[in-house]
Formats: structure tokens, C-alpha cells, sequence
């Protein structure tokens, strides 16, 4: 068993990310929690079972067996770390980091049908190898799985209080991606159009609610007080905007053999992400020739119908100007504000050395990642 407490030896997911070695400290944590996630998945009936585990990157399409998983494992380790955080072991906050990751893995299948995304990690989608029907209800099972596996692991006050943590970061997050649908149909310009404001009330809760219920419940099953874990909630939620900052700026020059998305796909989709907005809310002449760009061709209304920009030279064009009126450096600069402030979190409330700068490498690991 891990030993807990300031004092105790250096553990190894905290030495790892001491000597930086972040990719191995995310594997000791899936490591720690793969088992129970195993476990809670071979509840489902075989069908949609199959499809979870195509989902987990447990295996392909066709049935066959996958090593490894899909994705790094980030939220789960930021549940267990902040619990080693506040002096606990890290095991202690396995059914947080469970919930945290089934309900990141549930959206991320929705959001797929939502955006008609077709590649993930270089896979298809489950909607694509599955069909929109059982991808639905493969979404439904991992949202399911992530409450009952908290509902059963944590009791008494502080099962009611993680309960209620998931249950508000689920609400935000679905607030948060109809919000940021919503802003798909709205103009580029005008008295309609997308603030920066609005566009970071909405990146709160779509990414940040649910990295801020990750690192809230490691505090809050690690035995932190109130004040404690409202501040590594906060912490949390920082790392969040800072996380989606960096998919914005992804989402445009981000490279597609490392991304699995092809280039400009965000511009393609008409997305109003931070870049872009930000962009817009100033009358400079980039942003005028930028909305050239983006708008309807000659005589269509700018819409949800518009065609707008078409040809790949015009995606780059949009690129260039976005570029060249700031906003691939504001969004840069978002997400090293918003990594500086979590990391100040860290630091004034963590009484497990080692264990903070885990969590300051994982920080600077998601703001500073190419996919």
C-alpha cells in the first residue's frame, strides 16, 4: 500500500514527475485505476459492453483485443494526486477518478455525434464503427457506470457532498455544450455575435467543470476540509480553461498526423472559439478581411445554412489573419494566465510536496501538449 503523509518516502508517481517524467507518472495512475474501471464496465450486457470497451480502447471494431487504452488518463490521475495531495493515499480517491473518467469518456462519444467527427486518436468514432443508435447508448452506460461506481464507493456525509460535486460539474458541462452548439448559429459580427466573455463563461463549464470535479473530489475523499477543497475545485477549473485554450488553439494549427483531426478543423465547423472571437471583437482590418472570409458567399445570409469558407486556401487565409491580428497569441497566453493561477492554488494548499509538483508537471503537460 502507498504510504500517505509528509514525511514519507517519495512515491513513485510523485518522483516520476519530479524528474518530469510526466507520461509515466499519468501510467502508474492508470495503472492504479484501470483495474476498477475493468471491473465496473463487465457489469453491462455483452452488446453494449463491446462497444464501451471499443470506446476505452480496449479493442477494435471487430472484436479484437487492443493493449493499452484510449487517451492519457489525465483526470484520473489528477483526482488521485490531489488526494496525495492534501496527505492522503492516492487510492483513496479511485472512485473519483473512475466517475471523472467515464463522464469525460461519455461526452467525448456525444460530442463526436454532435460535431459529426468521424476520427478520434486516429480511430473512428464510435457513432462511425457503431452506428449514432448504440453510440447513444453507449454515452447513456459510461454516464450511468460513473454514478453508480461513486454512489457505491463513498457514504455518509461525504458520499452526499461527491455526489453532489459530479452531479453540478454534469450539469455545467451539458449547459456548457449546448452553449457552445448554440454559439455555431450565431453570426461572426454584430450584436449577436460571441463575446470573449461569454466564450470563457462557456469553456468554465464545458472543460473546466468536469477537471475542477476531478481535482475537488481527490481533495474531498483525500479527507481535505471545505476550504481546501474549494480551493483545489478552483485550481482545477483554471487548469480547465487553460486546457481548453490550448484545444483552440489545436483546433486550428493543430498538426493532423498528431491530432487525428484534419487541419483547420475548427474553422471548417464554424466554431467560435477563443482565437477567433477574440479576433472579432476588435474592428482592425485582419478581423474585417477575416470575416470576409468566414461569411456566406455573395448574397447568402451569414447562418447555420452559409457555406462559408470552402477551399482549403481560404482555411489558411482565415488561419493567417486570425494569426496576424493576435489571436493565436491571446489564447497562448490565456492558458499560461490560467496555468500560473492553478499552480498558485497548488502550492498554497498542497501539504504533500512531491505530490504538488505532480500536479504542477501534469499542468504544464496539458497546457503545453501537441495533441
Amino acid at each position: 500500500m502507498t504510504q500517505q503523509s509528509t514525511g514519507a518516502p517519495v512515491r513513485p508517481a510523485a518522483e516520476a514527475a519530479g524528474t518530469t517524467d510526466v507520461l509515466a507518472t499519468l501510467a502508474h495512475f492508470r495503472e492504479l485505476v484501470t483495474p476498477a474501471l475493468r471491473e465496473t464496465v463487465r457489469r453491462l450486457p455483452p452488446e453494449i459492453g463491446a462497444t464501451v470497451e471499443f470506446t476505452l480502447g480496449w479493442r477494435d471494431a471487430d472484436g479484437s483485443p487492443r493493449s493499452g487504452g484510449s487517451g492519457k488518463g489525465l483526470r484520473p490521475a489528477l483526482a488521485m494526486l490531489t488526494a496525495q495531495a492534501v496527505g492522503a493515499a492516492p487510492e483513496s480517491a479511485v472512485a473519483g477518478a473512475l466517475a471523472v473518467e467515464l463522464v469525460h469518456t461519455f461526452s467525448l462519444v456525444h460530442d463526436d455525434i454532435i460535431d459529426g467527427d468521424e476520427q478520434r486518436r486516429h480511430r473512428d468514432t464510435v457513432w462511425k464503427a457503431y452506428g449514432v443508435g448504440t453510440a447513444v447508448l453507449a454515452g447513456d452506460a459510461l454516464l450511468a457506470l460513473a454514478l453508480d461506481a461513486l454512489s457505491r464507493a463513498a457514504s455518509g456525509d461525504t458520499g452526499a457532498a461527491a455526489m453532489k460535486a459530479l452531479s453540478t460539474a454534469l450539469v455545467e458541462l451539458v449547459n456548457g455544450q449546448a452553449e457552445d452548439v448554440s454559439f455555431e448559429l450565431r453570426p461572426w459580427t454584430g450584436p449577436q455575435a460571441v463575446t470573449v466573455a461569454q466564450y470563457t463563461a462557456m469553456a468554465g463549464r464545458k472543460t473546466g467543470s468536469l477537471l475542477g470535479c476531478a481535482t475537488g473530489l481527490g481533495a474531498l475523499l483525500g479527507g481535505a476540509g471545505p476550504a481546501a477543497v474549494a480551493d483545489l475545485t478552483a485550481m482545477g477549473r483554471h487548469l480547465g480553461l487553460a486546457f481548453q485554450a490550448v484545444d483552440d488553439l489545436l483546433g486550428i494549427w493543430g498538426d493532423p498526423s498528431v491530432t487525428g483531426k484534419p487541419v483547420y478543423s475548427d474553422l471548417r465547423q464554424r466554431k467560435k472559439t477563443l482565437p477567433i472571437v477574440s479576433v472579432l471583437a476588435e474592428d482592425t482590418p485582419a478581423a474585417r478581411r477575416l470575416v470576409e472570409l468566414l461569411a456566406a458567399a455573395p448574397g447568402a445570409p451569414d447562418g447555420p445554412e452559409a457555406d462559408g469558407v470552402r477551399s482549403e486556401e481560404d482555411l489558411r487565409k482565415a488561419a493567417d489573419l486570425i494569426e496576424e491580428a493576435g489571436g493565436r497569441a491571446l489564447a497562448a497566453d490565456s492558458a499560461q494566465r490560467h496555468l500560473c493561477r492553478a499552480q498558485s492554488l497548488i502550492h498554497r494548499t498542497a501539504v504533500d510536496g512531491p505530490a504538488a509538483a505532480a500536479l504542477a508537471a501534469l499542468g504544464e503537460f496539458a497546457v503545453h501538449r501537441t495533441h
